[in-house]
Order: structure tokens, then sequence, then C-alpha cells
């Protein structure tokens, strides 16, 4: 009997996908990637199908096509390109799990086909949940896939769950690293660079995320995540700040105690953890030691400074289609930072301008959310527009 278990890996050349391919390299003989994909780095997703063997690559950008296939020729390793081929390699039979390793927006229809493809998931990229959380719980009842999550902060609540009756859990309690900006005044957040900003104090991630990091607007994310990963009211989940990200989250329950998971800031342990589950693999890793972090500290984020935190939970609040403006909003607001067309401190109007001038809808389908993100980019391209003529 072959117990490998087929990977197909989403977005295979980015963080997290690399991390996830080290992962399937250390345990040769329990996974297998059965399928690699990814938007523009076709040397590098050239080079790991040539070292991984998978049935499958994509790469999204039709662009990189013809240099990717022939790089591949006689490799036996099949070649396609789109984004529709994204979706249907997600969907691939030989999948066993499917990491969502995709950045953004763009991971939300991959992710669906996996889902109705009945493949568990592996779940890293957040946005799905932000933008369609309800229409992606629903259909993963409905088709009675599991979701394991691979961020670190989500992995840990999934840890401190094992075990316990949902409805006795009180509180989530997110950590956030406070990112590279914590100890700025609102007035020096004006004149950071993007050099500045993905200088991350403790997580080696891509640009996005590390963007997010330093405005704290992946905290938000990751607390719409937990609200519709875990079932949980965002009343009742907490954000503190805790620079030393060794405590990666925790659950207060209803007799007062409160479960927390700790390890040292590597991503490797929760992949490796999303892959196995519900068993837990023997790695030759360092094992943290509790000596080298005798001073842990923890504290309330400063939403004057990090507005988008409190956008979060005010799209959250609102419901239907404000989370996917936000997201929305917000990828646009990035992108235009890292090309330095605005400040840093103008990212949080784009989103709020943005999320007061797309047209909002209650229950929304998923024609609707895609209609959505769509207006909402033209919005806030349009507010890009207006700061770089200030």
């Amino acid at each position: 009997m072959n117990d490998i278990k087929n990977i197909g890996v989403l977005g295979s050349t980015g963080s997290i996908g690399t991390q996830t391919l080290d992962i399937i390299e250390e345990y040769p003989g329990m996974f297998r990637a059965s399928v690699l994909t990814a938007r523009r780095q076709w040397r590098l997703l050239a080079e790991q199908a040539l070292k991984f063997h998978p049935d499958l690559v994509v790469i999204g950008d039709e662009e990189f096509y013809e240099p990717l296939r022939e790089a591949l020729a006689g490799s036996g390793v099949e070649v396609a390109t789109g984004a529709n081929a994204i979706a249907e390699a997600a969907a691939y039979p030989k999948n066993d799990i499917v990491v969502t390793a995709m950045v953004g927006y763009s991971g939300l229809l991959p992710t669906i086909s996996a889902i109705k493809a009945r493949k568990t998931i592996a779940l890293s990229n957040k946005e799905t949940l932000v933008v369609a959380g309800e229409l992606i719980t629903g259909l993963c009842r409905e088709n009675n896939v599991d979701i394991v999550p691979v961020d670190s902060e989500h992995s840990a609540i999934f840890q401190c769950l094992v075990g316990e009756k949902r409805d006795e859990m009180r509180k989530i309690i997110l950590t956030a690293s406070g990112g590279p900006f914590r100890k700025l005044s609102k007035d020096q957040l004006k004149e950071v660079t993007p050099a500045d900003a993905l200088k991350h104090p403790n997580w080696d991630m891509g640009a996005k995320v590390t963007i997010d990091s330093a405005s704290m607007m992946n905290k938000g994310f990751e607390m719409i995540e937990a609200r519709w990963l875990f079932d949980c009211p965002p009343e009742n989940i907490e954000v503190v700040v805790h620079p030393q990200s060794i405590v990666h989250s925790m659950v207060e329950y209803r007799d007062g105690s409160v479960k927390a998971q700790l390890g040292v800031p590597d991503m490797h342990t929760p992949i490796r953890y999303a892959l196995s589950y519900p068993s837990r693999l023997h790695t030759e890793s360092r094992p943290m030691r509790l000596e080298d972090y005798s001073t842990l500290t923890f504290e309330r984020p400063d939403l004057e400074k990090f507005p988008l935190l409190g956008y979060a939970f005010e799209a959250i609040a609102k419901g239907g289609t404000m989370p996917c403006i936000l997201n929305a909003a917000n990828e646009i607001a990035v992108q235009a930072f890292l090309e330095n067309k605005i400040r840093f401190t103008d990212m949080p109007e784009v989103a709020l301008k943005t999320m007061e001038l797309t047209e909002w809808s209650d229950t929304p389908d998923l024609d609707t959310l895609v209609a959505t993100n769509r207006e909402a980019r033209k919005i806030a391209e349009s507010m890009i527009v207006k700061f770089q003529k200030r």
C-alpha cells in the first residue's frame, strides 16, 4: 500500500511554497509534489520541476509559457499556463492536499476549485477567507472538506483547540510582532520607505505579507480568517503585540485557562504540522530553549498609528462584501507603496475611502464578490492617482 501523500503547491516559488518543498524534501517517503504553480517566476519553477518531478506545472503569466515549456522539454512534466489552468491544477485528481500559498485575491478561485474537488486544504492564502469566508466555509461543509491552517497564528489556535470543545472557548488571542515600525511616531511613519518596511524583525516573508505586517493589516486579515476558521465572533478575538514572536497565539477557555502554542519564528513548523496532521513528525531542527527567551512581552496595538487593523474589525462587523472591498483596496495600496507612488501613511486612507465609495452587498454570491473586487480596485487605483497629484 502506498501511503505517500501527493501535495499540490499553489504558489510554489513564494516564501511558503519554497518552504513547503523543503518539507516534502525532508520526508521523501511521506510526501510528493504532484502539482506546482507560479505566477511569473518561470526559472525557479523550472528548477523545482526538474528537482521534484511533479506531474504538472502551471505558470500563470502566459508570457512565460514557452520558455518554461522549453526548459522542461523531455522531462515528462506537463506544462500549462493561465489562471484557468491554475484552478484546474488545484483540482488535479492525484492531489491529496492542496497548499494554497498564492498571494492575495488570486488564491480565491483555485481554492474553490480544490474544495469542489474535495481536496484537503492547507491554507496559507488568508485572503480567501477574508474575501469569501462565508462562501468558503459553506463549500467546505457541502463537500466534507477540511481546512488545516498554515499561518503560524492559526496553526497555534488550531493546535490549542485539539481535544477541546469549541463551545468552551471564550476568546482567541492573536499575537502580532508589531512589525519594524512599532516604536515609531505617527510623524516618523510618514517618512518610511518600502525598503524600511521590508525589514521585518523576526520573519522572512514575501513582499506583500511583509508590508501588511508593517501596517498591521496582516493581523486584521488574520482576525477575519480566524473568525471563519474557528467560527468565532470577531468581538471574541483579541490582538496583542508580542515583539519576540515566540507565543504564536492563544486560546482562553470559559474556566479562565489559557492555552498557548510556542515555538521559534520558523514557518517550517506549521507547514510540517499542516501536512502531517493529525500526526507530528520528527525533525532534526534545533529545539527551542526557553532560556534563550527569558523575556516575553505583550502590549496593546496602537490603532491610531496602525488604523488598518481597526478597519478590519469594522469590515467584518459590517459583513457582506466589506472585507472583500478592504482586501482589494489594500492590495492596490501596497503595490503603490512598493512602487513609491504613495507614502506608507497613505495606505489607510486609500482603504478607508474605497470602503466608503464601493457599492456594498449584504449577502453576496461569488459573482458579486468578483464584481465587487473589480470595482473596489478601480476606485482604489483612482485614489492612488489623486495622491500622486498632491
